[in-house]
C-alpha cells in the first residue's frame, strides 16, 4: 500500500492508503520526488475549490512535481528505472482544433493532473507512486539538479508561458504584481526573454526579498508609495497576484499601448475597467497553464540558466502533508513548500 494526501473539503486534508498499481503500455510509474503546493492547492485547501473548480468527492491535489522512474510498461523508450524525471501535468489530445494549432494548453479534452475541473477526479501528484503517460516525462541526468529544483519546471513555464503571451519583452520595462512564486517565476522569465528592468510589487516584505533573490531590479511596497509613483512606468505588466488592487496596480503602472498578462486568478465579481482599455489601447490578455513552454523551463533548470532554489522554503515529508499546506498559508515566512518522500 502507499500513502496520498487526500482533500476531503475545506480544511480537511487527509494521509489515505491506496492500492500500488503497474504501469500499462506507455505507462511509466514514477515515486515523488518533490511536490510543490501551489496557490491552487492552496485554493482547494482553504474553500474546496480553485476558481470555477470544485471538489466534489475527495481529491489528491498536487501538479508541480519531480520524481524517481521505479518501473515502465511496455513500449516506454523515453525514460528508464532509476532516472530523476520532471513531470508535466498536462496532458492535451493532441487532436483538437486548439492542440492542431499549437496551443495545446487550451486543449478541448485537456486531462490536467491535480485539478478538480474533471469529475470523476483524477488524483494528482501527492501520492507516493503514480502512474504518467511516457510523453508526460523529461529525464534529468545532471547529477546536481535537485528533485526540488526539478519540481520547480511547472510553475517555471507559467512564468515562460506568459512572456509568450506579453510579446517582445527585449528591452522593455516589466512590473509584475505579485511576489510568490508566479511572481518570481516571471521575474526570471523576463529576465531570460531580454527584458531591461524588472518591477515587482507586493505588500509582503518577505516576497519582495525573494523577487530580489531572483533578479528583480527594483521591489516596490505598493501599500507604502503614492500611486504616481507607478503611473506610466512600464511596457509590459504581470498580473500574478490574483488581486483586484493589484490589477488596478497593473492598469496604473501601464504606459499608452501597453500590454497587460493577467496570470492570476481573480475574484469572479470583479469589476472590469474596460474604458480604461479602450482609451488607452491596453492589450489586456490572459496566460492559462503553459504549452511549449514547459520544456523551455525544463531546460532553463537543468542548466541553471533560472536559478529557482532561492524560492525552495521547506520540505515536508509526504506524511505530514498538514504542516505543510499550514506552512504554506503563511506568506510571511513561506514561498514555496514542497512535499517529498522520506
Amino acid at each position: 500500500m502507499s500513502i496520498a494526501c487526500t482533500l476531503y473539503g475545506p480544511m480537511d486534508l487527509r494521509i489515505t492508503e491506496y492500492q500500488t498499481q503497474q504501469p500499462g503500455m506507455h505507462e511509466v510509474r514514477v515515486r515523488l520526488g518533490a511536490g510543490g503546493i501551489c496557490g491552487s492547492d492552496l485554493h482547494y485547501y482553504q474553500h474546496g475549490r480553485a476558481g470555477i473548480f470544485a471538489i466534489r468527492a475527495p481529491f489528491v491535489p498536487g501538479h508541480e512535481a519531480s520524481g524517481i522512474v521505479e518501473s515502465v510498461g511496455p513500449g516506454v523508450t523515453r525514460v528508464q528505472p532509476g532516472q530523476k524525471v520532471a513531470i508535466n501535468p498536462s496532458h492535451p489530445c493532441g487532436h483538437c482544433n486548439f492542440c492542431r494549432e499549437g496551443r495545446g494548453n487550451l486543449c478541448a479534452q485537456m486531462v490536467f493532473l491535480g485539478s478538480a475541473a474533471i469529475f470523476p477526479h483524477l488524483p494528482g501528484l501527492f501520492r507516493e507512486h503514480f502512474l504518467v503517460a511516457e510523453q508526460q516525462l523529461t529525464p534529468i541526468d545532471e547529477s546536481g539538479i535537485t528533485l526540488g529544483e526539478i519540481a520547480c519546471a511547472e510553475p517555471l513555464s507559467i512564468g515562460l508561458h506568459a512572456m509568450l503571451r506579453a510579446g517582445s519583452v527585449l528591452g522593455k520595462t516589466v512590473l509584475i504584481t505579485g511576489g510568490g512564486t508566479i511572481g518570481c517565476m516571471s521575474a526570471i522569465a523576463a529576465r531570460i526573454a531580454g527584458a531591461a528592468k524588472v518591477i515587482v510589487c507586493d505588500v509582503q516584505d518577505r516576497a519582495l526579498e525573494m523577487a530580489r533573490a531572483v533578479g528583480a531590479d527594483q521591489c516596490l511596497r505598493t501599500d507604502q508609495i503614492e500611486a504616481s509613483a507607478l503611473a506610466d512606468t512600464a511596457d509590459i505588466c504581470i498580473e500574478a497576484a490574483g488581486n483586484v488592487s493589484a490589477v488596478n496596480t497593473c492598469l496604473n503602472a501601464a504606459r499608452r499601448g501597453a500590454r497587460i498578462v493577467q496570470v492570476g486568478t481573480l475574484p469572479p465579481e470583479m469589476l472590469f475597467p474596460a474604458n480604461q482599455i479602450m482609451s488607452r489601447e491596453l492589450d489586456y490578455v490572459g496566460a492559462f497553464r503553459a504549452h511549449q513552454a514547459f520544456d523551455w523551463a525544463v531546460e532553463a533548470i537543468r542548466t541553471r540558466r533560472a536559478d529557482v532554489r532561492p524560492l525552495i522554503s521547506a520540505q515536508f515529508p509526504l506524511a505530514q502533508s498538514q504542516e505543510a499546506f499550514d506552512l504554506a498559508l503563511d506568506r510571511t515566512r513561506s514561498t514555496k513548500v514542497q512535499l517529498v518522500m522520506d
